[in-house]
């Protein structure tokens, strides 16, 4: 069993389960979520389920994920931090600003960063940037799973304010959270057109593809502000 880095800090280990995603432990002895916990060598691995978090299904659809690990990352619809802990473990010598909008959610998060000291946990509204433009500095990537309808233009606005220029837009877009009833594919396409035409910011959509079967009625960006 040995791993392999298939993008910047994220590795594949094959076993006789098969493969499985996986990020080196920024804190070593420690499960977040439950997690298994895989020692090679010197270090020890956090096993990753793409079917819980949506950048790992990223990965296995072969997105190229701008992350690395002096990275500052703003993640949007951080929840109790399942995925985000495993953006910290990616991120060791950057940082990751985690907004939440549920005080419950947010607990968790907290607790969290009581031992991760890379992560910044912010309580508030994607909606509002404003509201946490005074704690998020100039970022290289932009990670955001929001179950809102308007999820273009929250990923526009916090872009706007924080993005670097040359930096990334990985979004997951719900279409279900945008309409209940229209045929998915018809969501992603109007979604795609909104953040190619639809603000005064434009993006270029470099990659697109949807995240079944981890995730039904997902589709995974990855865009960048058009200069």
């Amino acid at each position: 069993m040995s791993p392999k880095e298939v993008s910047a800090g994220i590795f594949e280990i094959t076993n006789r389960g098969g493969k499985q995603l996986a990020t080196k432990n920024l804190v070593p002895g420690t499960s977040v979520y439950g997690e298994k916990l895989v020692g090679i060598e010197d270090c020890e691995y956090r096993i990753w389920n793409p079917k819980r978090s949506k950048l790992a299904a990223m990965v296995i659809k072969k997105f190229n994920v701008p992350i690395a690990q002096d990275s500052k990352v703003l993640y949007l619809g951080a929840a109790s931090g399942t995925t985000v802990s495993h953006v910290s473990d990616i991120v060791p010598d950057g940082i990751v600003y985690a907004v939440e909008f549920s005080p419950r959610t947010m607990r968790d998060l907290i607790g969290l960063c009581d031992v991760r000291p890379n992560i910044v946990p912010i309580l508030a509204d994607a909606n509002r940037p404003q509201l946490y433009a005074h704690i998020v500095e100039e970022v290289d990537v932009i990670f955001q799973d929001v179950a809102q309808p308007n999820q273009s233009e929250i990923a526009v606005l916090n872009a706007k304010r924080f993005l670097k220029r040359d930096g990334n837009l990985l979004l997951s877009i719900k279409a279900r959270s945008i309409d209940t009833v229209a045929n998915p594919k018809k969501v992603f396409k109007e979604e795609v057109r909104k953040l190619e035409h639809g603000f005064d910011v434009g993006f270029k959509v470099l990659d697109s593809r949807e995240l079944a079967p981890f995730h039904e009625d997902h589709l995974g960006i990855l865009a960048r502000v058009r200069n």
